[in-house]
């Protein structure tokens, strides 16, 4: 394995570790009946851009097949 390709595997555990506790924080904010719906905003919005970072890393992951 390529160092490169270590630091991408490294990178998306990271960014997977962080959406999901975003995803736990948004459901615990959510339960509460007096939530700060902007601070859920935020956090959905944090998400959002975390997952495309994970699309885009998994993509960079899948090698390039020559046909």
């Amino acid at each position: 394995m390529y160092p490169d390709t270590e630091a991408l595997y490294q990178k998306l555990a990271e960014l997977t570790h962080e959406h999901r506790e975003l995803d736990e924080a948004i459901a615990s904010l959510q339960a509460d009946p007096d939530h700060d719906q902007f601070q859920v905003i935020r956090l959905k919005k944090r998400k959002l851009l975390l997952k495309d970072m994970i699309v885009r890393i998994k993509s960079q992951l899948i090698p390039d097949l020559n046909a």
